[in-house]
């Protein structure tokens, strides 16, 4: 077992897992991204469930509380999976802005707009979560490639549930 010594003068293990340093501190940037994403879409879908008006606000208001409920699960396990692999997972706003590829809104869409712009970010969590899986699958890094291709198929589905409500 191979130990370091901190700052502070403490012990703690050094990461062991059967995947090289470099190649772990890839996969958690890969999923620092999703991530970001992952919880500027949460934030998004929490403002349109809360702001959607019109006909649709019932059906609407229940679909976005049901997406940022999973997305508040899902932003847990991949902080969490980024911590496994050993590396500090982000978590203020700040950092999510900085590495995020997802639009802030600035202004009150209607509830087309919120759908329209709800399935953009799916689609940009997919290209995230696609590029992220390159790094897992030269490691041979089974939990990561589980943990994104699950999401893929998350945001998958509900892109193209939200598309089918613009059709």
């Amino acid at each position: 077992m191979s130990t370091t010594t901190s700052i502070n003068g403490t012990k703690s293990m050094e990461v062991n897992i059967g995947i090289n340093k470099d190649d772990r501190k890839a996969i958690a940037e890969g999923l620092a991204k999703v991530l970001a994403d992952s919880y500027m879409l949460y934030l998004k879908t929490h403002n349109y469930h809360w702001n959607v008006t019109g006909k649709l606000f019932h059906p609407l208001h229940e679909m976005f509380e049901e997406q940022y409920t999973e997305l508040a699960e899902a932003i847990d396990e991949i902080a969490e999976r980024i911590r496994a692999l050993g590396f500090r997972a982000p978590g203020s706003f700040r950092e999510y802005s900085e590495i995020t590829s997802i639009q802030e809104d600035t202004d009150q869409p209607d509830a087309l707009e919120m759908i329209r712009r709800a399935a953009e970010a799916n689609e940009t969590i997919l290209r995230t979560a696609r590029e992220a899986l390159n790094p897992c699958q030269d490691a041979d890094d089974e939990a990561t490639i589980d943990l994104l291709t699950h999401r893929l198929k998350v945001h998958s589905k509900t892109a193209w549930m939200l598309r089918s409500h613009l059709e």
